[in-house]
């Protein structure tokens, strides 16, 4: 590690000399794990569906079905990286009290870490809109299969998305899975765009803020609001703010952000540990 690297992880070490800490991650925390990134450099320019189109048009959810199938089959692999597992040790450690993350890959609960604030949803949660019958998207995607036999085989080289599903490019002749319980519409447990984090959830990560001694943000570029509204929250108590990023931040100007570290969450996370010991 170089040395001025190596004298920002000791001063982020610092920051947990108060307390701990809040952690709010966001995609670069998986890009490690095979999951690409929204907007990272270089990432080409995307429009992710909305709750609208979803909803109102079978075509949406056709593709949504199409990309969720592919999407899964070539996710066997997905794992949590050392960077989750990073934050798992430190939660052990009582350095942090949970992880709130914007993510909805479940890469989080799967390293190990208890306390998980997903402000975004659970993607492999599917739900019925209609009679609020749950069910695991494997499960699901079981059902899909029955309804499209051969489908899986003939896409299964589709390019995967950032949201870990896949684009396919023919899904005219997809058939969507329905409830099984009383036929409504079938979605994943997550915050679509065009829709607004449940009160309770955005409170809990708020919770985890009111009780630190800093916030953390790792792996985010702070695009979406609602990581904006934690540091808005952060700020309003005064705690100082940390960053982990590749490339920009919504917040690196902001006189709050006590330090910036220009670095990937998974080695920079996993020096962290080290330092703390």
């Amino acid at each position: 590690m170089e040395a001025v690297q190596a004298d920002r992880i000791e001063a982020l070490a610092v920051l947990f000399g108060n307390g701990p800490v809040a952690v709010l991650t966001g995609a670069g925390i998986s890009t490690d794990s095979g999951i690409p990134d929204y907007r990272g450099a270089g990432t080409p320019p995307r429009t992710p569906m909305n709750i609208s189109q979803f909803m109102h048009d079978e075509a949406y959810r056709r593709r949504f079905w199409a990309g969720a199938r592919i999407g899964f089959l070539r996710s066997t692999g997905v794992a949590p990286n050392a960077g989750h597992r990073a934050l798992a040790a430190l939660e052990e450690a009582s350095r942090i009290e949970g992880v709130i993350t914007q993510n909805v890959d479940d890469l989080h609960r799967r390293s190990g870490s208890r306390t998980v604030v997903e402000l975004h949803g659970n993607g492999s949660v599917i739900r019925c809109v209609t009679c609020g019958h749950r069910w695991s998207r494997e499960e699901v995607l079981d059902r899909f299969d029955d309804l499209n036999p051969g489908f899986a085989a003939r896409n299964a080289n589709a390019e995967i998305a950032p949201d870990g599903d896949a684009r396919v490019r023919s899904t005219g002749g997809v058939t969507v899975p329905a409830c099984p319980v009383c036929g409504g519409i079938l979605r994943p447990d997550v915050v679509y765009f065009g829709e607004t984090v449940p009160p309770a959830v955005f409170e809990a990560g708020e919770s985890l803020v009111r009780e630190a001694s800093a916030l953390l943000l790792t792996g985010t570029s702070l695009a979406v609001n609602t990581g904006m509204r934690l540091v808005h929250r952060a700020e309003r108590i005064g705690i100082p703010l940390a960053v982990i990023n590749r490339g920009p931040t919504a917040v690196d100007a902001r006189g709050s952000v006590r330090l910036r570290i220009e670095g990937g969450a998974t080695e920079t996370l996993t020096a962290l540990v080290e330092a703390l010991g």
